[in-house]
């Protein structure tokens, strides 16, 4: 089998993961960062938007760089494992289910098959905060950039 061909099977077995992934987050926005010539996809930046799945009341934002050209619009490009994240209580906080400490709470594919940026969640008991860490992971090697955002557990309106 040809390389070409392989690129392009490979593209098609990435799709459902990275929709998968997606599905969790809103687009917010993306601005452009390199201009590619050609008409070929930009790089950027993008923004999203998700719900912790287990704590109502809180949200997060998550900025990451997407590699554009002919390999990011197939989705074969790597993006860097640069990202941040902010989340923010824009409710009463009600715990859903029980937590815990490292669990995931949101997941996106980094390349078409062995990085992903994910986002845990920890709870500080004895500050009475919630935790979010953003990092980046691969199969052979991680990276050490992240970044967290606290949410402090307080009470919300007329609690």
């Amino acid at each position: 089998m040809r390389l070409s061909n392989l690129g392009a099977i490979a593209a098609v077995v990435s799709l459902p993961f990275i929709a998968l992934s997606a599905a969790r987050a809103e687009d917010v926005g993306c601005v452009s960062t390199t201009v590619r010539m050609l008409g070929l996809a930009n790089d950027k930046i993008c923004v999203d938007s998700f719900r912790d799945p287990k704590v109502d009341g809180v949200v997060c934002h998550v900025s990451r760089a997407k590699t554009g050209g002919v390999s990011g619009a197939v989705g074969l490009a790597e993006d860097t494992s640069d990202a941040s994240i902010a989340c923010r209580q824009v409710g009463p906080i009600v715990v859903k289910k029980d937590l815990k400490d490292g669990e995931d709470v949101f997941k996106e594919s980094r390349s078409w098959l062995f990085k992903k940026l994910q986002v845990v969640r920890f709870y500080d008991k004895p500050n009475n905060t919630l935790v979010y860490l953003s990092y980046s992971d691969r199969v052979v090697e991680g990276s050490p950039k992240n970044a967290i955002s606290t949410v402090p557990i307080m009470p919300w309106g007329k609690e």
